[in-house]
């Protein structure tokens, strides 16, 4: 395995693999002012979503937290931040600047949206230039963080594709790296598996409380299941018919080495490197976006149906088992690993591949996704707005 890739040294120290200059909304009423900004400086990226008005309490916090993480994520060069009001946008500013990285905020009140996007667009030429000075540099593997998530679930997942991602996690361990699993909902009937795994009492007691939050949320909801939501209509199709069945092959994605060192809550950032979980949905482009926010850079999509998530700005490497999936919807397929069930490979193999391809998107291959212009941007929300 290449111990090295060639990745930007941002000023806070960490690694990133991209070099995005992003155009952010507080909120929803700004998305409009900030894909003007994007469409006037080519090279910049706007990214609009749906929420940022009347929300309150952890909710809120959750939001200032998603928007923060993803402006602070090391695959971001420079930021422009446009809000409806100051003071908030500032906010959002500030937790940004933290990083040492260019960022700016604008606020539309009193100025309208002519005078702030004629604004922001200069300051966003501005940090174009910035950005395309920047040159990657030799970085070690030991500084990448890598996370994952599954998708269209099926038969083939569980017993090839996630368990390819669980040996590359493995590898990726031992060379001291920072990875990171999460799911809540689909780790429903094997999380006694993950508490098994869990470094020590105060980690395994974390879990058991994110866990039982999500439980007690579908109880007080009076859901006496999941169908039609776990599994899914695809993962029944697939082949998967309960969500015990889901669940065991989902957690086949972290491997059989690494004790889980920590548990985080929704777009919370790692303390150090090893493997941690994550609380969060199952919906693919939620759970990439907090990856996003919790500051991962890369990230493994082991597919099984097919599934076409991507992300501005985590590069979603997919890797799918399933031969007519390969067949069909080859496009969206980074890495081939159908020959495990013909037995033409074998895990460790599977796993080099992954890593290989891992390697080359760190050097500047796109991935699928990136190439066929998926920037799936969904935030989560946890009330009404007030």
């Amino acid at each position: 395995m290449n111990k090295t890739i060639m990745g930007y040294r941002r000023e806070n120290g960490r690694v990133g693999i991209r070099n995005h200059v992003i155009i952010l909304p507080l909120d929803d009423l700004s998305n409009a002012a900030c894909e003007a900004v994007a469409n006037n400086i080519k090279g910049t990226m706007a990214l609009p979503h749906a929420y940022g008005r009347l929300q309150f309490g952890e909710d809120l916090d959750l939001h200032f937290r998603t928007l923060i993480g993803t402006g602070s994520n090391p695959n971001v060069a420079a930021v422009v931040v446009i809000g409806i009001e100051p003071v908030w946008t500032q906010r959002v500013v500030d937790g940004i600047a933290k990083t040492g990285k260019p960022v700016v905020g604008f606020g539309i009140e009193q100025h309208g949206d002519l005078e702030t996007i004629r604004a922001a667009s200069l300051k966003a030429k501005e940090f174009v230039h910035y950005a395309t000075e920047l040159q990657r540099t030799e970085c070690s593997l030991d500084e990448l963080w890598v996370s994952t998530k599954c998708g269209e679930s099926d038969t083939t997942s569980g017993i090839a594709a996630n368990p390819t991602v669980g040996n590359a996690f493995d590898k990726l361990w031992e060379a001291g790296a920072t990875t990171l699993f999460g799911e809540t909902t689909e780790i429903t009937g094997g999380e006694h598996l993950v508490m098994a795994r869990c470094a020590n009492d105060d980690v395994r007691s974390k879990f058991k409380a994110f866990f039982d939050r999500y439980a007690k949320l579908v109880d007080d909801n009076k859901t006496n299941d999941l169908c039609d939501s776990q599994p899914t209509k695809g993962n029944i199709e697939g082949g998967l018919t309960t969500i015990e069945e889901k669940a065991l092959g989902n957690i086949q994605k972290i491997g059989r080495k690494a004790p889980v060192i920590g548990c985080l809550d929704k777009a919370e950032t790692p303390t150090g490197p090893g493997l941690w979980f994550m609380d969060s949905s199952s919906a693919a482009a939620e759970m990439v976006t907090l990856c996003a926010a919790s500051g991962f850079v890369a990230h493994f999509f082991p597919t099984g149906q097919g599934n076409i998530i991507g992300n501005p700005i985590l590069p979603v490497i997919k890797l799918s088992a399933n031969p007519r999936t390969v067949r069909t919807m080859n496009e969206h397929v980074d890495v081939d690993v159908s020959g495990l069930l013909r037995r033409e490979i074998n895990m460790d193999q599977a796993g080099d591949m992954l890593l290989e391809m891992l390697v080359r998107t760190c050097n500047g291959r796109n991935t699928a996704a990136e190439a066929l212009g998926h920037r799936e941007f969904i935030m989560t929300r946890l009330y009404e707005s007030a």
